[in-house]
This record gives structure tokens, sequence and C-alpha cells, in this order.
């Protein structure tokens, strides 16, 4: 393991990321019930060391999650140590949620999760994201609109996300590997294990240019239930989430509803009306829950990938504008728009570092102002 990987792994202390990786693993306390806690308490140290009567005050936590972490701790902490010690040996990063790699897109997501188990070498931060999901009983159809969309995203130098599974999930990573692009295959399992066991080839060359990422714990198996949480994480992960076949009741219809509801946008593509692995993506179009995906120019149009998503040039000269009657927050954002002009919401995000809450409220303020106007495609501008 090199110097960098461990350093990564360990976080910035030892003893933090024992209670970080303890917490996510006591029965009852899921991604969004941990992080309230920490939020209530700051640290998850602080959350083992609360008593009943403070954690009873944290919105959300009942008896039943009380009751779960007085009496899981010590097996926690004891399993925690375990995890951290193989995470070592094996070159398996600990991405707790305020670690500088954890992906942001998911830091800002409700039920985003509290930490991550990540193999790889992909950066989960690219500047441009994309999951492709699709039915597992793919046609020739899917598999060469498949492979062209990741072809076309070579020239934007885009990370594509998957769930490594059977169908269009493993053509898209295939694609990706044969084209030079990371990949990164989000696991409904732990990472030792790949599932299916067919595919443990490809993952392992996807290890080196790309990724396996997990919220799973060593020794979990990939049973029904974690395949909807592990789908999250592939919503949650991308600027888009584009289905490219599913049946009428397929589980990638799971994934592009989660994009939906994360706000994210979603494509499908549109395919003949008399095939089953059409209706899926025929009927999320009909309900306006995506956009047809019919060539890769409406990718760029619907992300505005040629002018929103490029990195924001600071060096451009652009005429003074006084913004000291403003709040240091709505400067921040005014300021942004000012030299970066239109610029997707996302990317104002991860540039001014503001949960997506706090930054929808400075916009709408800003709007209301008259000072800055929302555009299609999720781009904002000054007037």
């Amino acid at each position: 393991m090199t110097q960098d990987s461990r350093l990564r792994t360990q976080d910035s202390n030892p003893t933090d990321l024992l209670y970080q990786v303890a917490l996510p693993l006591i029965p009852h306390v899921g991604g969004a019930t941990a992080r309230a806690l920490v939020q209530a308490f700051q640290t998850p140290e602080e959350v083992f060391k609360a008593s009943s009567e403070k954690l009873a005050k944290v919105f959300g936590v009942g008896q039943v999650v009380i009751r779960s972490i007085k009496a899981h701790q010590a097996a926690a902490l004891k399993q925690a140590a375990e995890i951290i010690q193989r995470a070592e040996k094996e070159d398996i990063q600990l991405l707790y949620y305020t670690n500088p790699d954890f992906p942001e897109r998911l830091r800002h997501i409700p039920d985003g999760p509290l930490l991550l188990y990540y193999k790889g070498t992909a950066d989960l931060n690219a500047q441009k994201v994309i999951s492709i999901v699709g039915t597992r009983k793919s046609t020739e159809y899917g598999q060469k609109v498949t492979e062209q969309l990741v072809k076309d995203l070579v020239k934007h130098d885009a990370l594509v996300v998957s769930g490594l599974a059977y169908g269009i999930d493993i053509i898209s990573h295939r694609a990706a590997l044969k084209v030079g692009l990371p990949t990164v295959g989000v696991m409904a399992n732990s990472l030792e294990m790949i599932y299916p066991e067919v595919h443990a080839r490809d993952a392992e060359k996807m290890v080196l240019n790309g990724g396996l990422l997990s919220e799973f714990p060593f020794g979990t198996k990939p049973d029904a239930p974690r395949f909807p949480s592990r789908n999250r994480i592939i919503a949650g992960m991308a600027d888009c989430t584009i289905v490219v076949e599913s049946t009428e009741k397929g589980g990638s219809l799971i994934s592009a509803d989660i994009a939906h509801g994360y706000d994210r946008e979603v494509m499908a593509v549109p395919g003949p009306i008399n095939v089953e692995t059409s209706q899926g993506t025929n009927q999320l179009i009909k309900s306006l829950k995506a956009v047809p995906y019919t060539k890769f120019k409406d990718l760029e149009e619907l992300l505005n990938w040629d002018k929103a998503l490029a990195p924001p040039s600071l060096a451009k000269v652009v005429p003074p504008r006084d913004f000291s009657g403003f709040s240091a927050d709505e400067q921040k954002v005014l300021k942004m728009l000012q030299h970066a002009g239109p610029t997707h919401i996302d990317v104002l995000g991860r540039t001014t570092q503001f949960s997506m809450g706090q930054l929808s409220s400075i916009l709408f303020t800003l709007e209301m102002s008259g000072q800055v106007k929302a555009l299609p495609g999720k781009l904002y501008s000054l007037l």
C-alpha cells in the first residue's frame, strides 16, 4: 500500500476513524439516522458517549435506535478495528462522508451513506459523471446504444458508473475499459466478493482504471433488499442517470426514480413499443421522469457540458460590479457567476462548498432580489 492511500484509509485520526467505521455497523442506524446523530453530536465518538436522554432529543431517533446503540457499541467497535486492519491489508479506502475523497455529489443527498468502502484509482469527484443502467436481459440494440454512448463520452473524459450486473451494467463497464474511460462499479455486497462471480476479471480491470465501491462491510452478501440501497448510490453519484433498456418493472427504474427524487437529470433511450425491454424506458419518457436520449447531443445539451460544466475560469475580464450590499454567502455565489457566466447548480455547489439546501435558499433570495436568473438545464446566471 502506498503512503498516500494509507493516509486516505486512516483519515486524519485513527481514533476518529474507529468510531466512523463503527457507527453504521450498529443495527437500525442507517445513513439518514447516522447523519442526524453526527450532526447533533458533531462526531461518531460523541454519539457513542451520549446518554439515552440526549439521544432521544435527536429528531427521528426513537427507543429502538437508542437501545441498539447502547447494546451494540462494544461489538461495533471491535468489528470496526478488524475492518480497519483488513482494509489496510487489502488497499481499501474507508471514506467517511467528511473525507475529501468522498463523492461530493453523495454528500448532499438526505439518505446518503455515512461511510464508503472503495478500491480503485478513479476520482469519485470527477468533473463529469454519468451513470448508465438497464435491464439484465439486454438486446443487441441496447448493447450498441450503450457502447456508442460510452465511446462518445471519451471527449468529455467522463467517469462511468454502473452496478456490475448482467446486461447493460457490464456492457457499460466493458465499453469504458475498452476506450480508456474510468469506470466504477457500485456493489450491493462487500468488496471482497464479486457478484456475479463471472464478472471477476472485469472487476480486476476496473480497479486499475476505475474502481469498486460499496457501503457494506466485509462479509455482506448480495441479498435482494440491498440492491435498492446500492441503486441510490449509483443515482446520487452522477450528474445524469441514463436508462438504456428496461422492462416494465425493471430494477433500473428504481435508480431512475431515485435520481428523479434527488432532482438529478434522468434520460431514457426510447425503443420499439412491441419490445419488452423498451417498456420501462418508454414509460419513463411518457411520465416525464426522463428526457429522451436519441443522440449524444441530447446529453450535451441537457447538461450544458460545452459551457456550464467546464471548470470556471477566474481569469476572464469582466466589468466590475458592486456586491457590497449582500451577505458574504450571497457575494460568494454572485462573484462566481460573474466570472464563470451561466453555471450548473451542481458546479455552484461543488465550488462554493454550500449544501444543496443552503445554496438553493441563497439562489432563491438572489432571484427574488432580481440579481440572478434561473435558466433551463439547472443553470443560473447574473441578470
